[in-house]
């Protein structure tokens, strides 16, 4: 308990920042109209997309990085590190470049109305362009965790929304002698606050740990760690990457209903989040604890580690949940005038935050055991809560009694997929995976 709270502290406040930012983005865009307040709604799936490839590189990097340092295996972190880096910045470089390229059938392909594409345009063109600025701190922050230092990735995350924060009246309203850039204004604050996170994180690396080595390793030797990265990391991304697909099913359902419905679960979603930091700080703090133990072959504090995120979830969601039941009229009307986007906001904070632990489960579960090196279970379960019972629940619910029944789908995912989060870690092994070279071995 006493790691999870000291990784989790620092990781808390970091994401609060960034978070805090996102809102008062989705308030300053807000004033511009319904309009531009959908766009932003429809390209938040895409950058969910970016940042879930970044989450699943940092995760294999975590998972391998924290093992190799439960087993004082201090070189071979330094190799692992760098090798990280090397795939995350090849890997955001393709996808910036298809993005830029396609964005126009993908968003066809998201059903986003014509009236909504100048906008996201003007957004998404600056978030491809400067994805690796918003990608790097991300990974980087992985990677130190991962080694037990959550101080610095908390600092940089605060300091990178102080720079947005401070940015974006300019320009997105173009006060003073900046342009009046609107939504690529919001974009465009997002990632130059990210610039000075890169560069803190990345003199850190490089100076301070000394854990990137400047000489090029032998083709063999950085394929076997790009293909242990990508052992975890890829189920991880497909983990995230369902996320982003779940919401942009969730778009398509609610686009239905109008503009303004879309809007409203926008910010509703926003809100939600906000109020799920603790939770999401628990998700990146649970991973070193699982990872170094279970390298050290530490099953029972693995499995302790499971049990005391979940109390810590339980405790928070609780609170948080009952907290927005009361005061979703007035978070609803702080975002919008508009009658229709504050009736949809007020209903979906209303009663789905009051089931958020479910989520709290399903994600630390998936944290922890990627960490193991065993990311398939974190997959099946947020494949199950998000696609099957919220997407999927959503359309049908919609079909059958209109909003009311979408949002109820999200009420009966969260309980669904926290109890089968529970069932899991009491009955799963907490081994963690080995490497090829260990099998057989003495230790092994």
């Amino acid at each position: 308990m006493g790691h999870l709270i000291r990784l989790g502290i620092p990781m808390t406040i970091g994401i609060v920042a960034v978070m805090s930012a996102g809102v008062v983005d989705t308030y300053y865009v807000s004033r511009l109209g319904t309009v531009p307040l959908a766009a932003i709604s429809f390209c938040v799936p895409v950058l969910f997309v970016l940042q879930s490839i970044s989450i699943g590189l940092g995760a294999g990097a975590s998972s391998v990085v924290s093992r190799a340092a439960g087993e004082g295996d201090h070189d071979r972190v330094s190799r692992l590190v760098t090798d990280a880096i090397a795939l995350a910045v090849l890997v955001v470089a393709v996808v910036s470049v298809a993005g830029i390229l396609l964005l126009d059938p993908l968003f066809a392909l998201m059903r986003a109305p014509d009236e909504l594409m100048p906008g996201i345009r003007a957004y998404m063109s600056i978030a491809f362009f400067g994805s690796a600025f918003i990608v790097g701190p991300m990974v980087a922050g992985n990677l130190l965790r991962a080694l037990g230092d959550a101080r610095l990735p908390g600092i940089t995350m605060v300091m990178g929304a102080i720079i947005n924060l401070i940015l974006d009246p300019f320009l997105i309203f173009g006060i003073g002698p900046f342009p009046r850039m609107e939504l690529a204004g919001a974009a465009l604050a997002t990632v130059l606050s990210n610039v000075s996170a890169v560069f803190i994180m990345g003199w850190i690396m490089v100076f301070r740990e000394k854990l990137i080595l400047l000489h090029i390793p032998p083709w063999a030797e950085l394929r076997d760690s790009w293909g242990e990265l990508l052992r975890v990391g890829l189920p991880a991304t497909g983990t995230n990457m369902i996320i982003p697909i779940t919401m942009s099913i969730i778009n398509a359902v609610f686009v239905t209903f109008g503009a303004a419905a879309v809007a409203g679960i926008g910010v509703a979603g926003r809100i939600e989040y906000l109020f799920a930091i603790p939770l999401l700080a628990l998700s990146a703090s649970i991973g070193p604890v699982t990872g170094q133990n279970g390298g050290a072959g530490l099953t029972d504090r693995v499995r302790q580690a499971f049990h005391d995120a979940f109390k810590i979830v339980l405790i928070w969601t609780s609170v948080t949940g009952v907290l927005l039941f009361l005061l979703s009229g007035f978070v609803a009307q702080l975002f919008s005038s508009d009658p229709e986007v504050i009736a949809v906001t007020r209903l979906y904070l209303s009663v789905v935050p009051l089931t958020a632990a479910g989520y709290g489960f399903v994600i630390a579960t998936a944290a922890g055991f990627n960490a193991l090196g065993r990311p398939f279970t974190g997959l099946l379960l947020t494949f199950g809560r998000s696609l099957v019972l919220s997407a999927g629940g959503a359309y049908i619910g919609s079909q059958l009694f209109g909003i009311k029944g979408a949002i109820a789908a999200f009420v009966i995912s969260n309980i669904v997929s926290g109890l089968a989060a529970w069932i899991w870690v009491n009955r799963a092994s907490m081994q963690a995976r080995q490497r090829p070279d260990q099998k057989g071995s003495a230790k092994a």
